[in-house]
């Protein structure tokens, strides 16, 4: 179980005194939890999202005896530094199922790829499930290795998902396929200008009689 220790903020705090301290605000809120500002170590936060993810359950550790397990729901960053700036978590009763997107992890390697060619289409890169969030899957495995012609395809309604999971994306979705590979479009050479040729040659045959009159007799003649 992920874990992350928090503490209540006041909405006075100026948030970027508190990012400059390495401190990262975020919010908490729920169907049944009201909208709670809290603070977090951004290292921390950092760490802890890269594993997590969306789709992974959070506890939020805060005083003593009180903590809400939450997913991430939302990461605000900075546009220059690419570093998060706020976060907000969605937190939900342990009971109730939650629908969140899922990403696809693509695992294997296809023969109508690698032995004839194909060119692999991702289509798809994640699912929509429902799940109690004991049972939400960090990601679902996608093989590549049944694709074995071109053309071939793996939809929504082929995938096994964990027990106690349920898929809410259309059964006939694709996910990913394998299309035509791209032929290569042959070299057109430039086809020669017959006019241009003519024309030169034409030219060249003035220039080679320029010079010479009809009337002046040859030097056999003036003998």
């Amino acid at each position: 179980m992920l874990e992350l220790q928090v503490e209540k903020r006041e909405k006075t705090k100026n948030l970027q005194t508190l990012r400059k301290q390495g401190v990262l605000p975020a919010v908490f809120y729920g169907k049944k939890q009201i909208s709670t500002p809290i603070s977090i170590y951004q290292k921390q936060f950092v760490k802890i999202w890269k594993q997590a993810g969306e789709s992974t359950v959070v506890t939020l550790k805060m005083g003593e005896g009180e903590s809400y397990d939450s997913l991430i729901q939302d990461v605000d960053f900075d546009p220059v530094t690419g570093t998060p700036r706020h976060a907000d978590f969605y937190v939900f009763d342990k009971d109730h199922k939650i629908e969140v997107a899922v990403p696809v992890e693509f695992v294997g390697v296809s023969s109508a790829v690698k032995d004839f060619g194909g060119l692999l289409v991702k289509v798809l890169h994640e699912l929509k499930i429902e799940a109690v969030p004991k049972d939400l899957p960090r990601e679902i495995k996608v093989d590549l290795s049944v694709l074995k012609e071109i053309g071939g395809n793996i939809k929504a309604k082929d995938i096994i998902l964990p027990q106690g999971v349920t898929l809410m994306e259309n059964l006939e979705e694709v996910i990913v396929l394998v299309s035509e590979p791209k032929e290569e479009e042959p070299e057109i050479e430039a086809t020669p200008d017959i006019s241009s040729i003519e024309v030169e040659k034409k030219g060249k045959e003035k220039i080679e009689g320029e010079g010479v009159d009809a009337d002046t007799p040859s030097e056999q003649t003036k003998e």
